[in-house]
């Protein structure tokens, strides 16, 4: 039972994941990526502190330890992300981030004692591929990947998986304390980093403020959902299950993509994502 409830999680989490990347893409269009993810910040810090009520939030140093950590962790990755890119070529640094996002977490909990059934191991495998499947970004340019952007890739996922084992760190009791204590670190780091690109004259020119400024909140208070599924499923099931289904986040991105911009799902990631199934499955029963 708890497989099937970590794998709800899971599969959910990574899809509200994937919807607040893609209100955070537009937002980033108006706005520019430091000023979308500041305001992101705090309006998924607003979320979360409405929800305290529900959930309870018990302060301890391991909960303000881990959250703070999970929030630099969260920040750099981020930051990574956009970076590499921005320098490109998408279609194969965005499965690089994605799959080693993964194997992260995943490696810390089979390191930590986690182990699976056959069926479970197959599911894992199958999620990985899924994984670079639907985190596939066709170009009809593409050049070929540079060091650096590949090392940037490598960085982001490292800190994106390093992100869930802080979260997964944090002490069970402690409700929603540690996703604050990390909205809070991260809002912190944003803001600051807009001031010194301000100061700096380095700005991006504001598009559409208004438009921009309500992307930017529904990115955030998207994402505060996305980890507060997040946070639910570390602590129903194993982090090994977890770590891949939270990283297919770029199904959610693809499939508002389709329905919003019409953007076509291409072969490659329609079979990620009906992989991606399979692997639930398995994953939920082994």
């Amino acid at each position: 039972m708890s497989g099937l409830l970590a794998a709800l999680f899971g599969l959910s989490g990574a899809i509200v994941y994937g919807a607040a990347d893609f209100f955070g893409g537009l937002a980033s269009r108006r706005l520019g990526a430091l000023r979308s993810a500041g305001l992101a910040a705090v309006s998924g810090l607003v979320v979360l502190l409405l929800a305290v009520p529900l959930f309870g939030a018990a302060w301890s140093p391991e909960a303000l330890l881990y959250g703070a950590l999970s929030g630099v962790a969260g920040a750099l990755g981020l930051s990574l992300l956009y970076g590499c890119l921005a320098i490109g070529p998408m279609s194969v640094l965005s499965p690089i981030t994605a799959l080693v996002s993964a194997v992260v977490p995943l490696t810390w909990g089979l390191l930590r004692g986690e182990r699976v059934g056959p069926l479970g191991t197959v599911g894992l495998v199958l999620a990985l591929l899924a994984v670079v499947l639907v985190a596939f970004v066709p170009e009809r340019t593409a050049v070929r990947a540079t060091p650096r952007g590949i090392l940037m890739a490598l960085g982001a996922g490292t800190m994106i998986g390093l992100f869930l084992v802080l979260i997964d760190a944090a002490p069970d009791e402690s409700g929603l304390a540690p996703l604050l204590a990390n909205r809070l670190v991260n809002a912190t780091i944003m803001f600051t980093a807009v001031a010194v690109v301000a100061l700096a004259g380095r700005a991006p020119r504001i598009v559409d403020a208004r438009r921009g400024l309500w992307l930017a909140l529904a990115c955030g208070a998207l994402d505060g959902t996305a980890n507060a599924l997040l946070l639910a499923g570390v602590r129903t099931g194993d982090l090994t299950i977890m770590s891949v289904l939270t990283a297919l986040y770029p199904a959610g991105t693809i499939a508002l993509a389709a329905l919003v911009l019409r953007e076509r799902i291409t072969l490659v990631q329609g079979s990620g994502l009906a992989l991606a199934g399979v692997a639930a499955v398995l994953l939920a029963v082994g």
